[in-house]
């Protein structure tokens, strides 16, 4: 076992892919309690093992519900699957990272994708093209140039693109379903450009029978270091990182009671601003994992 913010996490292969346990905790911890957009890096020492193991089992990445996808992605689902502010925090995270690559035109892949991908629009694009599950949800992403229907869970080969084909890669939520991410991960960096960004984003909504087992057993930094890990096994990824890019608001300051009974509406006004504040707080959470190529 393998202990991670003060939760054990036990699914049957787990613990042996990670090391350094005290030290990776401690980092994540202390970056959390100071409320750090970065949470923490990982670095190869942080893992038991080396580039092209593979620590987990059938059992770490089985599914209640082990029935092929096309079944339950089949009726498509015009839906958001978080609220407004992960949504508006993923975007303005998407446009910094965008902004920070420097490129005229950004080639980008949206995997898991449905009929909304969540990119920013005061970028220059070449091709965002989507590989998603449902057709009619692919068909109705108006930021899409090029889509493909394809069960990765079946097949996970990206053989449709040549090498250093994107700038970036994307995947919103749908991190915790992939059933062979190290194919589909070793996939992501041969077609990343060099240099270019993988952002895997993930909240604490999903559908629990088709998330893989030690997902479901994970907390949120638990889940961080396993899509971290994802990547370190997989290929060599020039840095690790994950962030949460959902911060928490200060509450607005209460005007003096004085002042309020003067001016009721000032009370009024501080409530609103509160209410907003708290509503925003308690809200969907956002992390990403970052692998750089």
């Amino acid at each position: 076992m393998m202990k991670l913010g003060g939760t054990i996490i036990a699914a049957a292969g787990l613990a042996s892919a990670f090391t350094s346990p005290l030290k990776t905790a401690g980092r994540i911890k202390h970056n959390i309690l100071h409320y750090s957009n970065s949470i923490c890096t990982f670095d190869a020492e942080d893992f038991a093992g080396k580039t092209g193991d593979w620590p987990y089992t059938d059992a770490d990445l089985n599914r209640l519900d082990n029935s092929v996808d096309t079944i339950f992605y089949d009726e498509p689902r015009f839906v958001t699957h978080i609220d407004d502010g992960a949504i508006t925090a993923l975007t303005a995270f998407y446009e910094e990272e965008f902004t920070a690559l420097n490129k005229d035109k950004l080639d980008v892949l949206d995997l898991c994708s449905s009929w909304i991908s969540h990119l920013p629009k005061d970028i220059s694009y070449g091709h965002i093209v989507g590989v998603g599950m449902n057709e009619k949800e692919l068909k109705a992403n108006e930021q899409l140039t090029n889509h493909f229907v394809q069960d990765l869970n079946i097949n996970p080969d990206l053989s449709q693109f040549e090498d250093d084909s994107f700038d970036v890669i994307c995947n919103v939520v749908s991190v915790d379903y992939l059933t062979k991410p190290l194919e589909i991960f070793q996939e992501m960096h041969r077609i990343l450009r060099p240099g270019g960004v993988s952002l895997m984003t993930f909240s604490n909504r999903l559908f629990a029978t088709k998330a893989v087992a030690m997902w479901l057993q994970a907390d949120d930094i638990g889940r961080l270091t396993i899509v971290a890990s994802y990547y370190n096994y997989s290929a060599d990824w020039k840095s690790i990182e994950a962030l949460d890019i959902k911060e928490k608001q200060p509450l607005p300051e209460r005007p003096p009671t004085a002042e309020i009974m003067k001016n009721p509406s000032l009370g009024l006004a501080w409530m609103t601003a509160a209410g907003a504040v708290q509503k925003n707080n308690e809200g969907d959470p956002m992390f990403v994992v970052k692998g750089v190529k």
